[in-house]
């Protein structure tokens, strides 16, 4: 009886749930059922349960999808399924790096430019404006072109095209706050621009990174499959979805779908998971009533 209360009680409030909530919901899920792929694959490959993926020898080339190869091999013989969860680890490993640094960076120099205004506002506006015009993929393209290809140019590269991001949102949201009443009395009494810009403006712009940093991470996902496409990503001896499907490219035609298969599906699908959690994310923040205090 107790079994049957608390089925009812869940599914009533998944059924009342809204749409931003379920969104969220299995776009976290999927997050972290990719988390949990990139944290167990290696360690099944050091324990000898999952092959390398770089080790094809033993292996027919272009075998199709059995029971000792699930997901089949590809031109050198290395198993899809062990190359395509590999890829799971590396994408969210460079995505990260990149955001990350792209908020460590962005961040403060939107708070900075929004707070001081004057010549330094408008400096770090045209600098930043002139690398939002251009197209990510372009960018992303140019920048790993210059930089080679590894695994840190990579990431830088996807550093730099995301780094105005965060800074129009931050400065945007730092040149509002630092007018208000509380600001103005926090300057009144002798505070500091550094002692301001940490005790109330930072919690106040904050607020919208993390919506920005789950979308962002949705579209670097395919800007980095789209260099590794281009051959301007990974080298190929580190397992990477855009890589493997550029290798798949002649096998296609000739019927050797699932060389392309599961990379592309694994990619799309962490792609919609990410989608879904920053959709919902947003959706929830911008449904909640504002604080009066």
């Amino acid at each position: 009886m107790g079994l049957q209360r608390l089925l009812h009680l869940v599914f009533t409030r998944w059924s009342t749930a809204n749409l931003s909530g379920r969104m969220a919901f299995w776009g976290l899920a999927i997050v972290l059922l990719y988390a949990a792929i990139a944290l167990l694959t290696p360690l099944l490959i050091q324990l000898g349960v999952l092959s390398d993926p770089n080790a094809g020898l033993d292996s027919p080339i272009y075998a199709s999808p059995s029971l000792h190869h699930w997901c089949g091999t590809d031109r050198l013989g290395r198993d899809v399924c062990v190359r395509t969860l590999a890829g799971s680890g590396v994408a969210l490993q460079v995505v990260l790096i990149a955001l990350l640094l792209a908020l460590a960076i962005g961040v403060p120099l939107g708070m900075v430019s929004g707070y001081l205004g004057g010549w330094v506002d408008r400096t770090l506006v045209l600098l930043m404006d002139t690398l939002y015009t251009l197209p990510v993929l372009l960018l992303s393209v140019v920048l790993a072109f210059l930089l080679g290809r590894g695994l840190p140019n990579a990431a830088a590269a996807l550093c730099v095209v995301y780094i105005p991001q965060y800074f129009r949102v931050v400065r945007n949201q730092t040149a509002q706050v630092k007018a208000e009443l509380f600001v103005e009395a926090a300057r009144s009494l002798g505070a500091g621009p550094l002692w301001i810009l940490r005790r109330y403006l930072l919690r106040n712009v904050i607020t919208s990174v993390p919506v920005l940093l789950t979308l962002n991470a949705a579209d670097a996902v395919l800007v980095l499959g789209g260099l590794g496409f281009l051959g301007l990503g990974l080298p190929e001896t580190i397992p990477e979805w855009g890589g493997d499907l550029q290798q798949a490219l002649t096998a296609v035609p000739t019927g050797i779908w699932w060389t392309a298969l599961y990379p592309g599906l694994a990619m799309f699908v962490l792609v919609l998971g990410l989608s879904f959690l920053g959709e919902g994310l947003e959706s929830w923040l911008s449904a909640q009533p504002e604080r009066s205090d």
